[in-house]
């Protein structure tokens, strides 16, 4: 998975599966672009993708979550449920504001 942290008041975590990256997917009016930088950040592994994520829960983050992987990673920590999942062409995205 790429996870790319961006620094501000309150931090925001980009976290997007790793072969999802650079593409596009559209429905209707809804679009999850994934060309751009936001989500290019540094490859981790599903455990220190989940460490990442249990450290960052305990401020006032922001987290951007697109993937089968990244969303499983989120349920597993605890910060996402399969209520606040959504998908676009069968790709699964959450937004969480902590």
């Amino acid at each position: 998975m790429k996870i790319k942290i961006h620094k501000s008041y309150r931090d925001v975590i980009a976290i997007c599966d790793s072969e999802l990256l650079g593409k596009n997917f559209e429905q209707g009016n809804f679009q999850l672009n994934l060309t751009g930088e936001f989500f290019n950040g540094d490859e981790k592994s599903e455990q220190e993708t989940f460490e990442v994520i249990k450290d960052l829960a305990k401020e006032d983050a922001t987290f951007n979550l697109v993937g089968k992987k990244a969303i499983a990673v989120a349920l597993k920590a605890g910060i996402i449920s399969k209520e606040g999942i959504k998908t676009i062409q069968n790709v699964p995205f959450a937004l969480v504001l902590l």
